[in-house]
C-alpha cells in the first residue's frame, strides 16, 4: 500500500478530509437522485442536546508528541497516512528542544511519543532520556515490527533499561486479521519483537509495562475492553508465549487512510450513523484532549492526534506553535483552553468511548 501523500490523492489534504466531515453523507447506493442526504454529523449540538457545555481542557497532564511521518511500514488505517516515503516531515533538533523545554515548566507527568514510527526520528533517544532524567513518565506508541528492524537491534533494551512504557499496535491475535491491516507478514514479526520484549522483563516486570492495542478492522465499534483484553491474554500465551500487561481497545477515526476505505467501500454514511447513534455523553468527560496537548513534527500544537492530523490549530490565534511563544507563556495559555471539536469527535465518545489510552468507561 503507497501513502495518500505518494499517491497524490485528494484526501492528502487535511482540508478535504474536512470537507467530507463536515459534510451530508453521500446517499446510499441505489437511492434516488431526489432523495435528500442525510444531515452532517454535529458534535457541537449533540454536546447541547445532552445538556453538556463545550468541551475545555482540565488540565495538562501528557505531552503528546508526534515526532514525524515516516514509518516503516504503511497500514490500512492510519490516520496519521504515515510510511517510508515520509521522509520530510520529521522532527528537527530545534523543535525537540522546544518539547523538553517546554516539558520541564510544564508540570505534565507523560511525555507521550508517537509516529509513524517515532524510534526514527534522529532526536527520539534524547527525548527519551532527557524527559526519564527529568523524572517523567515515557510512553513509546511503537509498532512492534520497528524492534527487529535492521539498525534498531538494540532499541528494546535502550527502551527498557530506561523503563519506558510500550504501547503497541496489534489489531487482532491472528495473523489474518493482522495482516490485512498492517501487511503481509506483520503479525509473526510482531509476535518476534513481543517475544524479545518479554525476554528483557516486559509485560512480566511491573515496572516494564508492555500495552497493546486493538482496533477494528473495518467500520464497527470495539467490543468491551475487558473482555478482548482476556481473550488476547489466553490467545497470545497458548499459542506463542507472549506475556503482555494490559489492553487498550480503540475506535477507528473516519479520517486519513480509514476515511478513503470507507469511501471508496461506500460505508461511510453507515459509519458515521454507527458513531453518531452511539455517542454516550458519559465519556465526554474523559476524553484525552481535556488532559492532553498534542505537538506536531513541525512545532504545530492541537488539542489531540487527530485534531493534529486535520490541521486543526488551537482556538488560542497566539499560540499555534510551540515557537510562538516561551515555554511559561505557552503554557499559562494552553490550560483550561477550549478545545476545537468537529464530526470525528464522535469517535472518541462512541459506546465506551475511545482515546489514545482505551476505553474511557
Amino acid at each position: 500500500m503507497k501513502t495518500l501523500a505518494r499517491r497524490g490523492h485528494a484526501l492528502a489534504d487535511p482540508a478535504a478530509q474536512l470537507r467530507v466531515l463536515s459534510g451530508p453523507p453521500p446517499r446510499p447506493a441505489g437511492a434516488s437522485d431526489d432523495e435528500p442526504p442525510g444531515p452532517a454529523a454535529d458534535f457541537a449540538a449533540a454536546l447541547a442536546d445532552a445538556g453538556l457545555p463545550p468541551l475545555t481542557a482540565a488540565s495538562l497532564d501528557t505531552l503528546q508528541v508526534n515526532v514525524g511521518k515516516l514509518c516503516n511500514m504503511t497500514c490500512a488505517h492510519c490516520h496519521v497516512d504515515a510510511g517510508p516515503d515520509r521522509k520530510a516531515e520529521n522532527m528537527s533538533a530545534a523543535t525537540a528542544d522546544a518539547v523538553l523545554e517546554l516539558l520541564k515548566v510544564s508540570g505534565a507527568g507523560t511525555l507521550d511519543l508517537t509516529g509513524g514510527a517515532p524510534e526514527m526520528n534522529p532526536h527520539f533517544r534524547r527525548l527519551v532520556q532527557t524527559a526519564r532524567d527529568l523524572g517523567r513518565h515515557v510512553i513509546d506508541r511503537c509498532n512492534l515490527t520497528i524492534l527487529t528492524a535492521k539498525g534498531y537491534e538494540d532499541l528494546p533494551a535502550f527502551l527498557a533499561e530506561r523503563g519506558v512504557e510500550i504501547v503497541a499496535s496489534l489489531p487482532c491475535y491472528t495473523a489474518e486479521n493482522c495482516d490485512a491491516q498492517r501487511g503481509d507478514g506483520a503479525f509473526m514479526k510482531s509476535v518476534a519483537a513481543l517475544r524479545l520484549l518479554n525476554e528483557l522483563g516486559y509485560g512480566i516486570d511491573p515496572a516494564l509495562p508492555l500495552t497493546l492495542v486493538y482496533n477494528p478492522v473495518g467500520p464497527s465499534l470495539p467490543p468491551p475492553q475487558g473482555a478482548l483484553e482476556a481473550d488476547y491474554q489466553a490467545r497470545l500465551k497458548e499459542d506463542f508465549g507472549v506475556r503482555f500487561t494490559r489492553l487498550f481497545t480503540i475506535t477507528n477515526m473516519p479520517i486519513s487512510r480509514f476515511l478513503d476505505h470507507l469511501l471508496e467501500t461506500g460505508r461511510y454514511g453507515e459509519y458515521m450513523e454507527k458513531l453518531t447513534a452511539a455517542f454516550n455523553p458519559a465519556a465526554v468527560a474523559g476524553v484525552m484532549c481535556r488532559t492532553t496537548l498534542s505537538v506536531n513534527w513541525d512545532g504545530a500544537l492541537s488539542d489531540c492526534d487527530f485534531n493534529q492530523m486535520l490541521s486543526l490549530p488551537l482556538a488560542d490565534r497566539r499560540v499555534r506553535n510551540i515557537h510562538d511563544a516561551p515555554p511559561a507563556e505557552l503554557l499559562e495559555a494552553v490550560l483550561n483552553r477550549p478545545v476545537v471539536t468537529g464530526a470525528h469527535c464522535f469517535g472518541c465518545t462512541a459506546g465506551a468511548g475511545s482515546g489514545c489510552t482505551g476505553a474511557i468507561l
